[in-house]
């Protein structure tokens, strides 16, 4: 087989193809929150984690650990 010739089952496929958000290999962002829809971002010199919506406008909310917890859970 040629490099050239492809097979759709052994192309790459993209994360939006996957379904999955590719920053949730990061270790900036909080997995259980971004699974629950929300952004996930933590701002690491404080622990603290967005919850706002995934890619959100504008700057992040960071809120305590623990609030974020209850996001988690609704």
């Amino acid at each position: 087989m040629n490099s050239h010739d492809h097979n759709a089952f052994d192309s790459p496929r993209t994360a939006a193809e996957q379904g999955t958000r590719p920053d949730l290999s990061s270790l900036h962002v909080r997995e259980d929150v971004a699974m629950a829809g929300r952004c996930g971002n933590v701002h690491l010199p404080t622990g603290r984690t967005c919850t706002l919506p995934a890619r959100h406008p504008a700057s992040c909310h960071f809120v305590e650990p623990d609030d974020a917890e209850h996001v988690v859970a609704q």
